[in-house]
């Protein structure tokens, strides 16, 4: 069945990563929402919708649609989720899921009580590189993850005449606060410790005591240029480990033989080193950074199928650790 979708928000992030993503799956969109009316104008004539309206609320009153997708701020996430979810519609928001992990919760509740599954873009697990790396744990292969260690980082550009860090916690380290426990299993303790040279530029290394046993670390900050890789992961095993740079770039080292002094050398499947990098040169509409691969598990659930995509009580398990993180920075 085609899903009828109504959504709100037409910002760059929604008209150029999202939405081009959503309607590469069996969906019409039927409805825009965004305050910018030139915004919303664009977006209408980019997707081919004539249903366009500046009020959220008219948006989710309007007949026959089946769900609500949402790109807008957190307070407005929790608001028009709720909302939409009083409708008796299915929800799909961007991170976070609100400002707070109180919102989160009220969101929870919401979703509860409609018998509505509300979604959430937490795109890092569908990540080419980190998905990869999951589904070699998840495998057998790999045996018991027993490091995490791995860093993420933004501009202090992003704070330009406003050096609060609350964005940067919302919009960027929600996502580690979720990808952790997707790799590796549900976390037990936090701590954190920061330097920060001036406003706007910090630095901090997260410690993480995981519920398998498994001990991680991971280090965020403002201090590197978004030009400059400025993401990875490693997973560490007995004789085994995953790399995985940038979200494209995996190795996964095993436990091979000394090769040097060897004349029967070769590679060999079980032990040697495998890598994966995407084909860029290749004329095919791939998404490594995960968007396209999130909404193959979100589009069904939003029909009512059971998948595996992140749902509010990810994000409120998400958004409880990100306080948890903040509280100990005391930032």
């Amino acid at each position: 069945m085609t899903l009828k979708i109504g959504w709100i928000g037409c910002g760059v992030h929604a008209t150029q990563m999202l939405l081009p993503q959503v309607v590469r799956h069996d969906v019409q969109l039927a409805a825009l929402c965004d305050i910018d009316g030139a915004r919303l104008a664009a977006a209408g004539r980019q997707f081919g919708v004539s249903k366009l309206t500046n009020d959220a609320a008219e948006l989710i009153a309007t007949p026959g649609l089946d769900a609500i997708g949402m790109a807008v701020g957190p307070d407005q996430h929790l608001l028009f989720g709720k909302a939409a979810l009083e409708r008796g519609l299915p929800v799909f928001m961007e991170k976070p899921p609100s400002g707070s992990a109180a919102g989160a919760r009220e969101l929870l509740a919401a979703s509860e009580k409609a018998k509505k599954p509300l979604l959430v873009g937490f795109m890092k697990r569908y990540s080419a590189g980190n998905k990869i790396a999951a589904n070699i744990v998840k495998s057998g292969r790999f045996g018991q993850v027993l490091g995490l260690t791995g860093y993420y980082m933004t501009a202090p550009g992003y704070f330009v005449g406003n050096v609060d860090y609350t964005g940067f916690f919302l919009h960027h380290c929600v996502h580690y606060m979720d990808l952790v426990s997707f790799l590796v299993s549900p976390v037990k303790k936090l701590t954190a410790r920061k330097v920060e040279k001036e406003p706007g530029k910090v630095l901090f290394h997260i410690s993480l005591d995981f519920e398998c046993g498994a001990i991680g670390t991971i280090a965020m900050g403002t201090i590197q240029s978004r030009g400059a890789p400025v993401e990875r992961i490693e997973l560490m095993g007995d004789h085994q480990r995953i790399e995985v740079d940038n979200v494209i770039d995996v190795k996964w080292n095993r436990n091979p033989a000394f090769k040097i002094d060897d004349p029967r050398a070769a590679l060999l499947d079980d032990v040697d080193s495998l890598t994966w990098k995407p084909n860029f040169t290749a004329a095919a509409n791939e998404d490594p950074k995960g968007y396209y691969s999130l909404l193959q598990d979100v589009i069904p659930a939003l029909g009512g199928k059971e998948t595996a995509a992140p749902t509010i009580a990810d994000g409120v398990v998400a958004m409880d650790r990100l306080e948890t993180l903040r509280r100990e920075l005391a930032l």
